[in-house]
């Protein structure tokens, strides 16, 4: 077997993870993040190379001018940002078909890495905001109760920004969320400002509800990525659970 040099490896090897994290960390299924990584590999001679990929690490060895060389890269935070897992499959494809070199790709890589995020804060508010007095009209609410949702659902996902960058627990940032838009839906009702408190609740929670999640999952466990799978939805169900645990402290209040 003809082996690159050791230079070339760790070159190729920090590519490849950084490419991975990159589409981990911002809602890649798993299949995707190694198949990128793999082709990466492959688009500049590496002809033996192995990637195992969990919501929480990838472990990639490739083999080089010595025995194979392995390294892990621990993930700890995963949000949602299909803009940069776009713009990374991009990057590999111009890999794949030898435009971009390997210095250049590290670089457009870590300028992605580098990118804030595309929406401030107050924008995610807003748009989580509209989205909720919609999804009340789309599980037939009336238009009253628009502001009312529409209230609910901005307060709500306010409070899962500000107590996740407080608190670091994902759970009790939803929690606190749902809990806020159950006591803003009842409320509005008591007080003659909304109608049906349910609708409102619904409508309010919906953009708390991981979707991309549960589809992430499922995905993964059709692709045969049974941890992987199972873990994203084990993390859902705690979300879910998470969004009813926070109503049902409101109904009790109530």
């Amino acid at each position: 077997m003809t082996y690159i040099s050791v230079e070339k490896t760790y070159d190729i090897m920090e590519i490849c993870i950084l490419a991975g994290s990159i589409m981990l960390q911002n809602g890649a299924e798993t299949h995707r993040v190694e198949d990128t990584m793999t082709r990466i590999a492959t688009a500049y001679g590496v002809k033996d190379s192995d990637c195992f990929v969990t919501p929480t690490g990838i472990i990639l060895s490739l083999e080089g001018e010595e025995p194979t060389k392995t390294k892990l890269n621990r993930i700890i935070e995963r949000t949602t940002n299909l803009e940069k897992v776009v713009r990374v499959n991009d990057i590999s494809r111009r890999i794949s078909t030898g435009t971009v070199g390997m210095n250049e790709a590290y670089h457009l890589l870590k300028d992605v890495e580098d990118e804030k995020c595309t929406y401030s804060d107050l924008f995610q508010v807003m748009a989580a905001a509209i989205a909720s007095g919609c999804f009340l009209i789309m599980f037939d609410g009336v238009w009253r109760d628009f502001i009312p949702a529409f209230i609910a659902g901005g307060l709500g996902f306010l409070c899962s920004l500000y107590f996740h960058k407080v608190l670091q627990i994902k759970f009790f940032a939803e929690v606190s969320a749902a809990f806020v838009i159950g006591v803003v839906a009842f409320l509005a009702v008591s007080t003659g400002f909304g109608s049906e408190v349910d609708k409102i609740i619904i409508g309010s929670v919906m953009p708390l509800v991981p979707g991309l999640l549960i589809t992430n999952a499922v995905r993964d466990l059709m692709a045969g990525h049974l941890v992987s799978g199972i873990s994203k939805g084990a993390e859902a169900i705690l979300t879910a659970t998470a969004i009813g645990s926070g109503i049902a402290v409101a109904f009790l209040v109530f």
